[in-house]
């Protein structure tokens, strides 16, 4: 039977290589050398601290013990929290998750420390470490899988968080998972969870899923709201949890997101009249500052989108109005502005309107859009706006190429094909596609060596994802 090393051996074996004796590698590691001596005669047991500090006077690099570490101190003898907690932390500060994953695994055959670990979990979520963090949230979930806890359900939450990425294809299998685990969260913790799911779905245009994600936030929301407000001035308890935004404001964001279900529906009577509902906001009674912001906010959008909705009804006569409006957002945040020019293009080739001086006006802002940003953790910012931003490069492809200004369409038109394909929207993907070849005859020379070392690059990795591994030098 292989016998496991020991870090006291090694150290051990350390100190007679080098003819040092117990204090001079105590000044060395800048430990006590009572305590050195306790560790390698094997009557005291180590934490991470002492383990660095010998490491680093042994010459070694960070984290050079610390799969023996495990074997000697957390799977051979019984787990002590104190000593894995800081443990798992300094190794979340070396990025060392293949340990951690041992450590978890070593620990999880017992529930009573699920708790810690989803402790754990929840600090490093907070502090933005969120493959570490991953890892326990994936173990713990699994522990708990049929406990039907709400720490299981937020673990599930946390978990769609952290895999929401650039692929559409993941994104619906997440979100998919999650969903059964809505209901277990704490009230007001499904309405954020609601709301992200409808921002996920509002992403892909499943939109049976974002109307029924809407609905039940809604009213969720309502019966949230009567409840704060059932008692004429209650004042709020200390403890009483509080929703990420504004609790009004799930109320209105659902009937805004209906507004999309109805546009997808080609009802566009119907999205007005949800753009009126979250106008007529007279019944929030908050008057705080964030509260009148977030009003303010929604009024605002149901300006321009009560124009659009009314254009989209055949109501020409408002196109000059919702330009004016466009040209006066020019304060507006990014993904406020894509929302709006994306509308003005749909109803443009919808009805063949000129907005070329439009276009002209903003051709900066919408080049500057190419540029991407750091990767953000609000679905609505991380999803909606990467997919409206496809869109809006499809619908200016579109404009252009069926007006004879090909060198303009084809640009656009590769800004739609690639990030459809990044986004792993194969049905827009190929609509991007379909649209290259109808006006093949057409494509000009730097479009098309683009298009094809493109296309050539795209099947290069599908290729080499689908050799086996036995053929793969």
């Amino acid at each position: 039977m292989k016998q496991t090393p020991t870090i006291r051996a090694e150290l051990d074996r350390y100190l007679k290589q080098e003819g040092l004796s117990l204090i001079q590698f105590g000044h060395i590691a800048g430990m006590n050398r009572g305590i050195v001596s306790s560790i390698v005669t094997g009557n005291k047991s180590m934490s991470v601290n002492q383990l660095d500090r010998i490491t680093e006077g042994m010459g070694l690099p960070e984290g050079h013990f610390y799969d023996l570490f495990i074997e000697n101190y957390i799977i051979d003898v019984p787990p002590n929290m104190r000593r894995i907690e800081p443990f798992l932390y300094r190794c979340v500060e070396l990025n060392k998750l293949d340990t951690i994953r041992k450590v978890v695994g070593a620990i999880m055959d017992n529930l009573l420390y699920s708790p810690k670990l989803f402790d754990i979990a929840e600090n490093l979520f907070a502090e933005g470490r969120h493959e570490a963090a991953l890892l326990l949230y994936e173990n713990v979930a699994q522990t708990e899988k049929y406990q039907h806890s709400e720490r299981l359900a937020v673990c599930q939450y946390r978990i769609f968080t952290i895999q929401v990425g650039d692929d559409q294809s993941q994104n619906l299998r997440a979100a998919t998972v999650f969903e059964v685990f809505v209901e277990r969260l704490d009230e007001i913790d499904q309405l954020d969870a609601l709301k992200d799911l409808a921002n996920i779905y509002r992403s892909m245009r499943k939109w049976d899923k974002v109307d029924e994600a809407a609905r039940k936030m809604r009213g969720k929301a309502e019966v949230q709201y009567s409840m704060r407000h059932q008692q004429k001035n209650r004042k709020i308890r200390e403890h009483e949890k509080e929703t990420r935004g504004a609790l009004f404001g799930y109320i209105a964001y659902a009937d805004l997101l209906l507004t999309g279900v109805s546009e997808a529906q080609g009802d566009y009577q119907q999205a007005l009249q949800y753009t009126y509902a979250y106008t007529d906001l007279d019944w929030v009674l908050e008057e705080d500052e964030e509260t009148q912001h977030w009003v303010n906010l929604f009024k605002h959008w149901s300006e321009g989108n009560i124009y659009y909705y009314k254009l989209l009804s055949g109501d020409i006569n408002v196109l000059n109005d919702y330009i004016e409006y466009i040209a006066a957002a020019t304060n507006e945040t990014d993904k406020e502005l894509v929302t709006m020019l994306l509308n003005l293009m749909f109803a443009a080739n919808q009805y063949q309107l000129d907005v070329d001086h439009v276009i002209k006006r903003f051709e900066i802002v919408i080049d500057s859009f190419m540029q991407q940003g750091e990767p953000s953790y609000d679905i609505y910012t991380n999803q909606v706006i990467p997919e409206q931003f496809a869109r809006l490069s499809y619908e200016l492809a579109y404009y252009y190429l069926y007006r004879g200004m090909y060198n303009d369409g084809f640009k656009y038109l590769m800004y739609s094909i690639e990030n459809y394909h990044t986004l792993n929207n194969e049905t827009y993907y190929i609509n991007c596609i379909g649209m290259f070849e109808h006006f093949r005859a057409y494509v000009v020379p730097e479009a098309k060596e683009k298009f094809s070392k493109f296309i050539e690059k795209v099947w290069l990795n599908n290729a080499k994802k689908n050799i086996p591994s036995s053929r793969r030098s």
